[in-house]
């Protein structure tokens, strides 16, 4: 293994996630164990029902597991509470989802700006981490316009500058390309990868082989359980994408 990826950043050990528990009780996660080392790019796949979005709220510390535990860094999250958590997630991870998750009536800049405001950056640094933020993903040509002023692939790279502003050391990217066209889809992979070749650990939440095929390790889900964690062969997963270009 690449001497950067020997670093253990996520250490899952037994998790399992229970809704409703007792007579009806449905087990979302199923035993998990999964470690995840620092500068890796994983997609994690799975159909509708598998469990792939319970994990990725355990990895986002959206939720915390009904039992085993979960070390981020070395430190068990599991049972921190919810301030303890929204610190960890601040610091921690850059969320980019499906939908946006954009306010309509702010401007690009605007919708980059806003977490910074809250996490107490003064509004000359954070007006500083915006700009380059959104000039990293090619969009300092619209930085005052409002999404229904932009396409989807357009929102959806307001929506990774937001996620990149404060250079969090994980991305977290549940279905990114879901509401994209195939352009677009190939737009936001190549900054996905990019901001993985910068160093960032990247993980995907997708229910598209071709999208998974990407990364550079899939694990697939199914059922609450891992039944899969393979490593993509770099030279294959280069042709791979080479020929899509090609299409």
């Amino acid at each position: 293994m690449d001497e950067t990826l020997d670093k253990t950043l996520i250490e899952i050990r037994d998790m399992k996630k229970i809704y409703n528990p007792g007579e009806n009780e449905v087990h979302a996660l199923d035993g998990v164990d999964l470690t995840i080392c620092e500068q890796e790019f994983v997609a994690i796949i799975g159909h509708s029902g598998s469990g792939k979005s319970t994990l990725m709220n355990m990895l986002g510390c959206l939720d915390v597991p009904t039992t085993g535990s979960y070390k981020l860094h070395g430190i068990d999250v599991s049972d921190m509470d919810d301030d303890e958590l929204s610190d960890v997630r601040n610091r921690e991870i850059g969320f980019i989802f499906q939908g946006f998750n954009l306010i309509q009536n702010l401007t690009a800049v605007e919708n980059v700006t806003l977490p910074l405001i809250y996490r107490g950056v003064s509004k000359r640094e954070r007006d500083d981490l915006a700009l380059r933020a959104l000039e990293k993903v090619g969009l300092s040509h619209r930085l005052d316009h409002k999404p229904a002023q932009m396409s989807g692939g357009q929102q959806q790279r307001v929506a990774i500058a937001r996620a990149i502003a404060q250079a969090p050391p994980i991305i977290l990217a549940d279905e990114p390309t879901g509401n994209l066209d195939s352009n677009s889809t190939t737009e936001i992979m190549q900054i996905l990868r990019e901001l993985h070749n910068e160093g960032r650990t990247v993980i995907l939440i997708t229910h598209d082989n071709e999208i998974a095929e990407q990364a550079d390790r899939v694990i697939k889900i199914r059922d609450g359980k891992i039944v899969s964690d393979t490593r993509q062969n770099q030279n294959v997963k280069q042709e791979n994408m080479e020929d899509k270009e090609n299409e």
